[in-house]
């Protein structure tokens, strides 16, 4: 079995309000195949000044915690329209924990940077609190600042899919409809859908097609070798999406089922 990623443009859905507005890009396609190696706002607080160097230990009982999570919600749909699970209340999937809390969670990133000044890392859900294929347009799961040096941990429940995207300042710069135009950084954890696979990759795409600036990002498997990576200004590329690759599959990490641990890198220069 493979987890193949696929970047595609999804067509609009009509809202309430009977305006359309682009559904973004989707890569987090899953499919069969041969293996390969592998709006409720929440405003985080913690914040861990060092690195742990046991966060990506794996609980020898094979028990998580789930402390400080909201309720699962049920998933529906499939292949680019599948809905995981976004919490209840909405975001609520997603939390910031501590360093020495890390590692009692499944899923689990490490969030830290090259920058030197201030930088604001947003997460959001893949569907949105009204129920739309809209995280990205103005929702926040989970809002923090990331001083210079400063490292934090966030940890996700089973069967979260959606993005993340960082930028310097205060707030992610968007497009003209309102959806985040910086670098993402895309998730699926424990996917229902694929018998508990997870997913990974990074993409400059919604920079790029709104002729924006594009931020540096790397994310890598903390428990394997696998990497994605985009430099400033899509300067360097390594597995991971720019416009050009927006019908290509494949690219990003693909991981069995089981803990994951991501060490994710902002303001990444090389």
């Amino acid at each position: 079995m493979q987890f193949i990623t696929h970047s595609l443009f999804l067509l609009a859905t009509l809202g309430t309000s009977a305006l359309a507005i682009p559904q973004g890009n989707e890569r987090r396609q899953w499919s069969w195949g041969a293996s390969t190696t592998s709006s409720t706002v929440a405003s985080a607080t913690a914040s861990s000044s060092a690195s742990s160097s046991d966060w990506t230990s794996i609980p020898s009982s094979g028990s998580y915690s789930t402390s400080g999570f909201g309720a699962s919600t049920s998933s529906y749909g499939s292949g680019n329209t599948y809905q995981g699970n976004v919490g209840n209340p909405w975001g609520s999937n997603i939390i910031e924990v501590s360093a020495d809390e890390a590692s009692s969670y499944e899923y689990v990133m490490q969030i830290s940077g090259q920058n030197t000044e201030d930088w604001i890392v947003v997460f959001w859900n893949k569907y949105g609190p009204d129920g739309a294929m809209d995280g990205w347009y103005g929702h926040s799961a989970l809002s923090l600042t990331l001083a210079a040096g400063e490292t934090r941990y966030v940890a996700f429940m089973e069967n979260s899919n959606g993005g993340f995207g960082a930028a310097q300042g205060s707030s992610l710069p968007t497009d003209s409809y309102g959806g985040y135009a910086s670098t993402w950084g895309e998730f699926d954890f424990g996917s229902d859908a694929n018998n508990g696979w997870s997913g990974f990759d990074v993409s400059a795409i919604q920079a790029q097609d709104a002729s924006m600036t594009v931020q540096g990002m790397k994310i890598c498997d903390a428990l394997g070798s696998t990497c994605s990576s985009i430099t400033t200004n899509a300067g360097t590329v390594d597995n991971a999406y720019t416009s050009a690759e927006s019908a290509v599959g494949g690219i990003g990490g693909n991981l069995a089922s089981g803990a994951v641990r991501l060490a994710v890198t902002i303001d990444y220069s090389g």
